[in-house]
């Protein structure tokens, strides 16, 4: 069969032929991708005139295009569709990407027509995003090797190989551990559980074939729905033990990984001139430096560490009135607990609102709102491969019936998907050499409740939360209107990128909002309205305890980058020292979050995943605007448009904010809406 990525797709709008797509073909599409980028560097490398923007710097962004597309295919698939194959196939294909990489960013004959035309080149004839480029390409290279010179070059190409390797490894041995723990139970160990919880298990029990009448595993919904409701303590216990010793010890043990992964990182940017890895992050950042990054996680601590420890009290006492007894509290109890606890202060649980969150009723509001805010339509793509029949396509054009881009849409777990919830693209939006604007292909990939032999998928709150978020970043993609796939997008600094996910989610606590979707799925009744002001009087329960574990995963990331020499030490002892002062509970012998901490080890966040709560002062203080000028408020909702989702990395974040907000971000908005201070 001829290999679908030797040439441009003959699909309509350049869709991916994934009908036509097999595993063999990615790793010769990639060795020729690299080839034929190489000739293009090559080129540029030999071209005798002087260099100038136009033979260099832009000759280097439209180059690579065939690598760009079968890399934009394959990573996402290792994601969404992560056989033994596809993770054989990635060992062996990263290496080659690494070494490109290298070859790439170390070509000193390239380095110098770089440096020539950043040193060459009056600023002032170009435009901001040419400007952008052109800075972003130098800093690029400068950040990634090209400053050094003989046996530095060569070790920093050598260190580099290796944490990709390292960063695979973790990985998937992360999603080997999520796979192999099973929970099989019968009817005598379900006590408390929700018939949604039960239908689920069953379907999850029925694939695989087992003795046992419900299977329960560590994948997103199920985990979540046994904490909360399961009365047996002891399976509970179980099941927390196995999620939080994931890949502590034995044969898929991460421990050394990490301390591989961390001291890798240390000497690569001590290489570069750096004391520590979260110097040489930070340097592009809003945050700018881990001084700044700490500040902010101490504000956030003075404030929100009274509220958890009132939280926590007030659900203890909860509990041993529940129970009748003094009990003795354990991270394994605090979701059932919480659980039980916020059924009793606001009358209402998450599985009253699952029969008016049925999935194709929620994708009609979450699609709504885009449409109601940005002039967004969304049509089904019946004609469109898939990579597996869950998956929809969504053409989304504006307002004039232009397109803007396409949307796939994966929902659903299975044992070759990773957990957790992302968005990413396909294909980049960029302005191609004819002046074509190239429009994204975007997906998002979730984990939900799957529909059951008697019912429709139907969602819990906290599912319809992570759908808002992910389908945030969507429209950072979708509405993106810049030159270059470079800058284009969530092509952004690492601390802003959070922005438009977390923005999206703030609607949710809006009635307006909730009224034009949430309906019975049997009946077409709209949500009560009591029901909605139980989940809105609600939305502040827990927020301390929540930011207090998310500033404990920040403080977490920052101790491991912050270290200015080489990690010597236990693990789980460090883990435990950089977490004390954040973590309600104690630690549990055997457990540390680090091995399955894949955000800051195999993932992006790598000091950076303060970001989540640096982004999250600017989705607050963000839609206290359109709280301000009326949440559905067209010029608040373009000038979004205009200033944050279409610019993508062509400017400075903080001047993208200020130019929206008309001033910098503060983090009032963000107290109120939790409720730690009035407003």
């Amino acid at each position: 069969m001829e290999n679908i990525f030797f040439k441009e797709f003959d699909t309509a709008n350049g869709l991916i032929p994934f009908d036509r797509i097999t595993v063999d073909m990615y790793e010769p599409a990639v060795i020729e991708g690299i080839k034929q980028h190489d000739e293009e560097i090559a080129a540029i490398c030999n071209n005798d005139e002087e260099p100038t923007f136009e033979n260099t710097i832009l000759a280097m962004e439209n180059s690579g295009m065939m690598l760009s597309c079968v890399l934009g295919v394959f990573f996402p698939m290792i994601g969404a569709c992560s056989t033994d194959e596809m993770m054989e196939l990635a060992n062996r294909i990263s290496p080659m990407l690494s070494e490109h990489s290298n070859n790439l960013t170390l070509n000193e004959t390239l380095w110098k027509r770089i440096k020539y035309v950043k040193e060459n080149t009056d600023i002032n004839t170009l435009d901001k995003e040419d400007q952008k480029l052109l800075n972003g390409t130098y800093d690029t290279f400068a950040r990634a090797g090209a400053l050094l010179e003989g046996e530095a070059r060569d070790k920093y190409r050598e260190l580099m190989k290796k944490l990709t390797e390292l960063s695979l490894k973790f990985e998937q041995n992360l999603l080997k551990a999520t796979n192999a723990f099973e929970m099989w139970l019968t009817d005598e160990d379900i006590d408390g559980l929700p018939e949604s919880a039960l239908e689920a298990a069953m379907l999850a029990a029925k694939e695989k074939g087992g003795k046992e009448k419900y299977l329960f595993t560590l994948h997103a919904p199920s985990a979540s729905a046994f904490m909360k409701h399961s009365t047996r303590r002891d399976l509970r216990q179980k099941l927390s033990y196995a999620m939080m010793s994931r890949c502590n010890s034995g044969e898929l043990n991460n421990k050394e990984i990490i301390k591989e992964i961390v001291n890798t990182r240390l000497e690569i940017v001590k290489l570069m001139g750096y004391k520590k890895f979260a110097d040489y992050v930070l340097e592009k950042s809003m945050a700018g430096s881990p001084a700044n990054v700490l500040a902010m996680l101490d504000q956030l601590k003075e404030a929100y560490g009274p509220a958890q420890d009132a939280e926590m009290e007030q659900t203890l006492a909860f509990a041993s009135k529940y129970e009748g007894h003094e009990v003795e509290f354990m991270p394994w109890d605090l979701s059932y607990y919480s659980y039980k606890e916020r059924e009793s202060l606001f009358n209402y649980n998450e599985e009253e609102l699952r029969p008016y969150f049925k999935l194709e009723n929620v994708i009609k509001g979450v699609f709504g709102l885009a449409t109601k805010l940005y002039g967004l339509q969304f049509v089904e793509n019946n004609e469109a491969p898939v990579f597996d029949p869950d998956v929809k396509v969504f053409n989304v054009n504006d307002e004039q019936g232009n397109n803007v881009g396409f949307l796939y849409t994966d929902f659903f777990p299975r044992s070759t998907k990773h957990g957790g919830a992302w968005m990413t693209n396909f294909r980049d939006q960029y302005i191609d050499q004819q002046g074509n604007d190239v429009r994204p292909i975007v997906t998002l990939t979730m984990n939900f409740t799957r529909p059951t032999e008697t019912k429709p998928s139907l969602l819990t709150l906290g599912e319809v939360r992570t759908f808002m978020h992910e389908f945030g970043h969507g429209l950072h993609s979708l509405l993106s209107r810049c030159k270059y796939s470079s800058t284009s997008g969530t092509s952004v600094y690492r601390d802003f990128v959070e922005l438009p996910s977390q923005f999206n989610e703030n609607f949710l606590n809006e009635r307006e909002f909730l009224d034009s979707f949430a309906c019975h799925y049997e009946t077409g009744e709209k949500i009560p309205q009591e029901l909605i002001d139980k989940v809105l009087a609600a939305a502040q329960y827990g927020a301390g305890y929540a930011c207090m574990r998310q500033l404990s995963y920040g403080y977490l990331d920052m101790k491991w980058y912050t270290l200015e020499d080489p990690f010597t030490g236990g693990v789980e002892e460090f883990e435990n020292e950089s977490m004390s002062h954040t973590s309600y509970f104690e630690p549990i012998a055997g457990c540390s979050m680090s091995p399955s901490f894949s955000h800051i080890f195999a993932g992006g966040y790598a000091a950076g995943y303060y970001g989540y709560k640096w982004a999250e002062v600017l989705d607050a203080d963000a839609f206290a605007k359109f709280k301000e000028d009326g949440i559905f408020n067209k010029e608040t909702a373009r000038s979004f448009v205009d200033n944050i989702l279409s610019r993508g990395g062509t400017e400075p974040p903080m001047e993208l904010y200020k130019r929206f907000r008309g001033r910098e971000p503060r983090i009032d908005a963000l107290l109120e809406r939790d409720g730690i201070k009035k407003a």
